[in-house]
């Protein structure tokens, strides 16, 4: 093994609730949010060091877990136990618990377009995401988003910084979008040997995903001087190597996403100011500008995806994919990030659950998939903006940029459980429902609990999930490279030492490349054996494959 596995995170709270589509929903945690702006406004002190940045990352991260989540050091984390550094043992043959397939690689691409209009923000993204599987088979998926929300600042000079022109600023935002987009399979290459058609199938993947790029070149020409004749004769080439690549169909997966976000963040700056105590000889200001540095940043965003699917083993489904996500950044020339993530992906016949939802009758779901996900990492990069002035005015005009490379590790947990008799499959939707004596506002349960003995006050999915769900672990190692640009007007109103600004106009321009490859030692939990625990063993079904870099 890769040493030991990361502590198991301590679990956290979360409360379900119904709305739209039937679908349930994670309510919005309007504290976690408090937390990850008091822990910026903590955290606002100079980082010297990378570990200072893991550090201040990690309290934002994990604010309600408290400090001694954070420590640093330098020896590893202790493992779970179920690991050492002797070999894995093999799982047995036929093993049902075995999952069929794992993600070996992930290439993702999102470049987000910001436009804020006073305190009106407006923004726009489209990520393009190729997956390689263990069994051969490679997804494309692309997925535009579109949001409206509320943003302000607040800003204030530092104690004892006075003379140097020393000033932290505070801002917030909150924001409601939507998205859409598909999911195209490619598995039209089959043989016995997985490896050489994952190699064939990535190469009519990343043929599509040139074809797509050029459609979006053509649709860019409607309205353009270019000949009506050109715009049809590019759009039929673009078709024509859509055809070529092969997917089973156009898409095989329909996607449909709403998105909920809140986030914070803090710059340290300098102000620059000319003539003595920064006034004229009439007493008024003579700022001249200000630079600026990001220092930390804390996002907490919930996802609900609804994917139809049209072709493949599980065309005629309908799954409502429900994601909570927790992200912390810090640090202006060394840069930190931690990023904590829970999921539950549930899976209904398409037909059967639309009917119940005309009919009004409770559903079955066919399928339930627990996901957990902590990624931390650090590198080096740079983020800083530099503003003016104009004379006689509190107007001010900001320009910002920056890039940078992060390393990261990422650790992710799974249980998958088929609900193949009406007993079980009540028991979850009750469960996400919250109804029954075990509601979804309990905590929610890790793959690692289900593989432990069930103690006498588990509940029943607990239960479920250690007598049924196929359990699996994976670690990846990522590489993350982003730059970012951005111009603003803003507007001032000084009380004091305190500031409050806001932007008449802004554009901000981001770019994210990620590259995610599986590491490590996968492993699986077999069956119960005596005592009732669930021994990890290897996972064949994904060692039998490598990624494709």
């Amino acid at each position: 093994m890769n040493g030991a596995r990361r502590a198991q995170e301590p679990r956290r709270r979360r409360r379900w609730g119904e709305r739209g589509q039937g679908g349930v929903e994670y309510v919005a945690l309007i504290g976690v949010v408090a937390a990850i702006v008091a822990a910026i406004v903590a955290v606002a002190v100079p980082a010297d060091t990378a570990v200072a940045l893991d550090d201040a990352v990690c309290r934002i991260v994990n604010a309600a877990d408290g400090p001694e989540e954070c420590d640093s050091g330098d020896g590893g984390e202790d493992g779970d136990g179920d690991d050492g550094d002797g070999e894995i043992p093999d799982g047995p043959p036929g093993d049902p618990f075995q999952p069929a397939k794992c993600l070996l690689s992930q290439d993702q691409t999102k470049t987000t377009v910001v436009i804020q209009i006073v305190f009106i923000k407006i923004s726009g993204s489209e990520q393009l995401k190729v997956q390689q599987w263990s069994d051969g088979t490679v997804t494309l998926e692309r997925v535009t988003d579109s949001s409206v929300g509320v943003t302000a600042s607040v800003s204030a000079g530092i104690p004892g910084l006075k003379d140097w022109g020393g000033s932290a600023s505070l801002n917030g935002t909150y924001s409601k979008g939507k998205g859409q987009g598909g999911q195209w399979v490619f598995a039209s290459n089959k043989s016995d040997d997985p490896q050489a058609d994952l190699a064939a199938n990535l190469a009519d993947a990343e043929e599509f995903a040139a074809a797509l790029k050029q459609s979006d070149v053509c649709d860019a020409m409607i309205g353009s001087p270019v000949s009506p004749i050109s715009q049809v004769g590019c759009k039929n080439n673009a078709v024509s190597q859509m055809q070529a690549a092969n997917p089973e169909r156009m898409p095989d997966v329909d996607i449909t996403k709403t998105t909920t976000e809140a986030s914070g963040g803090l710059s340290l700056g300098k102000s620059f100011k000319k003539g003595a105590g920064g006034k004229d000889a009439n007493g008024k200001s003579t700022d001249l500008g200000s630079v600026s540095g990001d220092g930390l940043t804390g996002s907490m965003t919930e996802d609900v995806v609804v994917l139809r699917t049209n072709t493949g083993p599980d065309a005629g489904k309908i799954t409502f994919v429900y994601t909570f996500t927790v992200d912390g950044k810090g640090g202006q020339v060394a840069q930190g990030k931690a990023t904590r993530m829970q999921q539950v992906a549930v899976t209904y016949d398409a037909a059967t659950y639309d009917q119940e939802e005309r009919d009004g009758r409770e559903h079955r779901p066919q399928k339930m998939v627990i996901t957990t996900s902590e990624e931390n990492g650090a590198g080096a990069g740079v983020q800083v903006g530099a503003g003016a002035n104009v004379p006689g005015t509190p107007v001010t005009i900001d320009v910002g940029g920056g890039g940078g490379t992060i390393q990261s590790q990422i650790h992710t947990e799974s249980a998958e459980l088929v609900l193949d008799n009406d007993p079980d499959s009540k028991l979850v939707e009750d469960w996400l429902r919250g109804r029954g004596d075990f509601p979804a506002s309990d905590a929610l349960p890790t793959p690692s609990d289900a593989a432990e003995v069930p103690g006498p006050d588990a509940g029943p999915i607990e239960r479920l999930l250690h007598d049924k769900g196929k359990l699996s672990r994976l670690d990846y190692n990522a590489n993350t490279d982003w730059w970012n640009a951005s111009l603003g007007i803003g507007f001032g109103i000084s009380a004091g030492q305190v500031t409050m600004g806001f932007k008449l106009f802004g554009i901000d321009i981001t770019h994210e490349e990620k590259e995610q490859t599986i590491t490590g030692d996968p492993t699986y939990a077999t069956g119960p054996k005596n005592g009732g625990a669930r021994p990890w063993v290897e996972w064949k079904n994904c060692t039998q494959t490598s990624p494709i870099v």
